[in-house]
This record gives C-alpha cells, structure tokens and sequence, in this order.
C-alpha cells in the first residue's frame, strides 16, 4: 500500500507571468499528483502551466524575527525595484 503526501500546486495562466500557489493535492506519487492536480484544477483550461512540489520539500521562514528577514536596507535602495525606471511599453513587471 503506499504513503499518500500531501502535493502544492502552482499554475501560471499565460507564458512570461510568473507561477502562483492555488492549493494542494494528495497523492501517493508524483505522476498521480500531476493527474489529480490538472482534474482538479485545470477544467476550463484558463492555465498553461502546472508546477507541483511535495510538501515535504517546502521550506518555510516559519516564527523567525520578521525584522531580521524581511526589512529593507535602507542604504541599499538599488534592491528596491522603484530604484530603476520602468521602459515605456514594459507590461507584467
């Protein structure tokens, strides 16, 4: 009998947009997560791509300290993506 896992799924819904996560599969391999997650997920066909990771494999920040991790440097604005200018015509940035 196999181990059933829990499967995240990730569509993109047109070429050059990035992946988003849309909600989870069980499965007991990675052939019948890509089956279930496109029965589930893709029946009116609005997505082009399917990406799915086993949950397993996720890392996650989890309860660290927010201000550690995720605050910006301040003397480090290039980081920033208002740092550069938008070129005229650049859609989806």
């Amino acid at each position: 009998m196999y181990e059933w896992k829990l499967w995240e799924v990730f569509v993109r819904s047109q070429n050059g947009m990035a992946h988003r996560h849309i909600g989870s599969v069980q499965a007991s391999d990675a052939q019948m997560a890509l089956q279930h997650a496109r029965d589930v997920y893709t029946r009116r066909g609005e997505f082009v791509s399917l990406w799915l990771v086993a949950s397993e494999n996720l890392i996650s920040s989890g309860d660290v300290d927010r201000a550690a991790w995720f605050e910006t440097s301040h003397d480090k604005t290039f980081r920033q993506a208002t740092f550069y200018p938008v070129p005229e015509g650049v859609q989806h940035l």
